[in-house]
């Protein structure tokens, strides 16, 4: 057993053998945003309070959503926080943002721990770079700035290389732990 996130932000037992995201139900039979601790959730909060939480995740989605068109800015993360926020304000966005064709998937393997597939991690890597490439030439006569802009690629790259899980290699080690009966 290890341990993961519910939709409602609190940690539960998730089964090592537990399907891949793969094997999960299609998009359309995703029962997590109405899950009875999502519900239970927004249940509790107020009005006011859901509509905050409301607001977040539509500002994330904002910001998520400019990310696709710009480089250098994460999209993901921010449909990540989108879908944390509506867990706590609307199960019905919840699952809008986990039914995103291209966004959804990854949004579910980041819930299941799974992390970003190896292509994504150097996908995402070499977009932050040629962005941060650009600033550089542009902002050329600000040194301070670019100094800036490298040391927080810097931090990004590590953190995307060492923190972020890999797909592959997680689900390997899902699958050894299966076959070893742990």
């Amino acid at each position: 057993m290890t341990v993961g996130m519910s939709t409602a932000g609190r940690a539960r037992a998730v089964d090592a053998s537990a399907p891949t995201a793969a094997e999960l139900p299609a998009p359309a039979s995703n029962d997590q945003a109405t899950s009875p601790a999502t519900l239970a959730s927004v249940a509790t909060g107020g009005r006011i309070t859901r509509t905050f939480w409301c607001a977040g995740g539509f500002l994330a989605v904002g910001v998520g959503g400019v990310g696709i068109a710009l480089p250098g800015l994460p999209t993901t993360v921010f449909f990540i926080i989108a879908a944390w926020c509506f867990s706590h304000g609307s199960p019905r966005f919840e699952k809008w943002v986990l039914d995103l064709p291209a966004i959804g998937p990854m949004v579910r393997d980041h819930r299941l721990g799974l992390g970003m597939p190896k292509r994504i991690k150097v996908i995402a890597n070499a977009m932050m770079w040629t962005a941060i490439a650009i600033s550089g030439v542009i902002l050329h006569s600000m040194p301070w700035v670019v100094a800036g802009l490298v040391a927080l690629g810097t931090i990004g790259t590590v953190y995307i290389v060492f923190q972020v899980p890999t797909r592959e290699t997680e689900l390997a080690r899902r699958a050894a732990l299966a076959e070893a009966g742990l």
